[in-house]
């Protein structure tokens, strides 16, 4: 990795799907509205198959393309990589960035195993004392209206947090004939909406109440067992559901419900917090309203959280924007050599929570405790 100050910070894309072109459009795009993070170059995207990840590569906005990441870890002029991959590659890539000295975002889930995720906080930890930076990509922490909703728990104005009710629930999957997808085989998935969609709502758990999960008891359920994949009918190895109740440290409790099979439901990441002197709801089909005691406020004020970077007020954001400021405050670490949020600890946190879910799905809801001690 170069130490020029002056050179734009090469960065990698590994991935050029659904991920891989929400990232492209944020690393595309955040000088324009963050312009004082270090400047990027949009150096290399990654994917397996060459013809497709080259047209990708012109579409989105990058110099170039390649088929093997590998590649990555000696080129002086790749700074950041950026991983966008299933759960199954995210160690294996992380660990060797950042040994290789480049500064490493991965989106979420942190891992696909609680083991993988504490090798990956190990080595980012051994990374941080070189100098080299590394986060985990939970975008919804840069919803303006959640990042508000924090700042208003933090400072007491709902009072003492009793209870949360969280729910993520989208409908692609409730058409039976839907295809197979590397989403429902857990060897590269590592789980199903548990991990993909319910580690979005626990993240949320930690961030807007500045806690953890110490505790959880929860249930699984797959609707549809066998899909057709390429070559013929598979069997569906993870879950379409999942159900939860979580306590937390602060004496907190938390009802959680994540499904792909919720007809109706695009994206709705919904979130409701009762304190004993108010109350919090958001819904994320309306990005930009937060509920304060059930009356709505329209987060797109200059003085709301990121806002200054975007609009005249009044102007609404969408689901894109929070991969841009996303990018910014990875970069505005990068460049103040601090150390970006959230962690790789984060993420393990994170992942140790929906580990115990499983754990306890598999006997039939019984508790299960959840060491904090380390994070």
């Amino acid at each position: 990795m170069s130490d020029s100050p002056t050179r734009p910070l090469g960065v990698a894309v590994v991935g050029y799907s659904f991920m891989g072109k929400a990232h492209s459009h944020a690393w595309r795009n955040v000088a324009a509205f963050f312009p004082d993070v270090p400047r990027v170059r949009q150096q290399v995207l990654v994917g397996r198959d060459e013809r497709a990840v080259e047209d990708a590569a012109e579409r989105y906005g990058w110099a170039e393309s390649a088929t093997d990441w590998t590649e990555l870890l000696d080129r002086d002029d790749v700074d950041v990589v950026d991983i966008c991959t299933p759960g199954e590659t995210h160690a294996e890539i992380a660990l060797a960035a950042l040994a290789a000295g480049k500064h490493v975002l991965v989106e979420k889930p942190l891992a696909n195993t609680v083991a993988e995720a504490e090798a990956m906080v190990a080595a980012a930890a051994d990374a941080a004392g070189r100098g080299v930076r590394s986060m985990i990509g939970f975008n919804y922490r840069r919803v303006p209206a959640l990042a508000l909703a924090r700042a208003l728990i933090a400072e007491g104005r709902i009072g003492t947090v009793r209870q949360v009710r969280a729910a993520y629930l989208q409908d692609w999957l409730a058409d039976a004939a839907a295809p197979m997808t590397w989403r429902l085989r857990r060897e590269s998935a590592g789980s199903g909406v548990l991990g993909d969609l319910g580690s979005h709502v626990v993240d949320q758990l930690h961030h807007l109440l500045g806690d953890r999960v110490t505790g959880a008891r929860g249930h699984l359920r797959t609707f549809v067992t066998e899909r057709t994949g390429p070559n013929g009918p598979e069997p569906v190895t993870v879950d379409d559901a999942a159900w939860a109740t979580l306590e937390l440290a602060s004496g907190a409790v938390a009802s959680v419900e994540v499904s792909r099979m919720a007809t109706g439901r695009k994206n709705g990441l919904s979130l409701e917090v009762y304190g004993d002197r108010g109350s919090l709801a958001f819904d994320l089909e309306r990005l930009n309203e937060l509920q304060v005691d059930g009356c709505r406020v329209l987060v797109t004020e200059t003085d709301h959280p990121y806002l200054d970077a975007w609009w005249p007020p009044g102007h609404v954001l969408g689901w894109d924007s929070t991969f841009l400021a996303q990018a910014a405050d990875f970069l505005a670490a990068i460049g103040a050599g601090t150390d970006p949020s959230p962690s790789f600890a984060d993420g393990l946190a994170v992942q140790r929570v929906l580990a115990a879910v499983e754990d306890s799905a598999g006997r039939s809801g019984a508790r299960v405790d959840i060491d904090t001690e380390e994070l």
